[in-house]
Parts: structure tokens; sequence; C-alpha cells
């Protein structure tokens, strides 16, 4: 995937590839009894901004996309719970390829 990926950055359809990038879904904290809580952290495969068709002012806009490749054996329950929270807290749909 990432040689596909390379290709469109190279032309110019996409910007700003990332491997690996990490994602922070809940911030460490200490509890009241003094008891650190470690964040909760999800790592992609790949991040970058892809354009979108001009609007109708001739506008170009560039949408963030996370992409991770998955297998049925890669698809977890973290995995999917992660995918959940990347969504609901972050606002990001996170890409199956």
């Amino acid at each position: 995937r990432y040689d596909e990926l390379a290709l469109l950055l190279a032309a110019g359809k996409i910007r700003d590839l990332k491997l690996q990038p990490e994602f922070t879904l809940q911030e460490a904290y200490t509890t009241l009894e003094g008891v650190r809580v470690r964040a909760i952290r999800y790592r992609a495969d790949f991040s970058y901004e892809r354009a979108t068709e001009p609007d109708c002012c001739g506008e170009v806009h560039w949408l963030l996309v996370v992409e991770d490749v998955k297998s049925e054996a890669t698809k977890t329950r973290v995995y999917a719970i992660k995918r959940k929270l990347m969504r609901e807290r972050l606002g990001i749909d996170v890409r199956e390829v």
C-alpha cells in the first residue's frame, strides 16, 4: 500500500503522507487515589490529505484520510473499539484497506 500512496504523493493527488501516525483517544490522568492511568492511543498505518473536487467557487479543499491495512486476523476487538473511539472522539473514520 505504501508504494501506491508514494505514487499518489509524487503525482500531487495526496499530500502530507505520514507513516504510522498516532492519535490520542484519551489523555493520561491520575485518579483521586493517586493511580496513574495511561493514555489510550491509536496508531494507524497511514494518514494523508486528499484533494476534493473544486466547489462552486472553484476552491479545492484537502481532507484528512486515515488508513489501516487489515485482514480478518488483525481485526481484533481492541481495534474495533479504537476505531469507534476515533469516530466518536475525533470525528475521523478509519478507512480499512
